[in-house]
């Protein structure tokens, strides 16, 4: 059973380790990531470290990332 779960709260996903973008600003305007042990993805706002956390697999990660890097999402810019 997983203990981990969509619109937790992301300080209470077990075993987060959070990492941030280098491109983060000042103001902590960024997303942050964190590999979990089942090799799912959390994501939370780093405005809101409490807040709650979205969890993805990593295929969803990877199909996401690779669309980013394709341009697909270029029109949120």
């Amino acid at each position: 059973m997983k203990m981990q779960f969509n619109g937790m709260n992301a300080g209470a996903v077990p075993g987060a380790v959070w990492h941030k973008s280098a491109r983060s600003n000042a103001a902590g305007n960024c997303v942050e990531v964190a590999r979990l042990e089942d090799g799912d993805i959390a994501v939370r706002n780093s405005r809101f470290p409490s807040g709650p956390a979205l969890i993805y697999t990593s295929a969803e990660i990877r199909a996401f990332l690779l669309g980013v890097k394709d341009g697909d999402f270029d029109f949120a810019l």
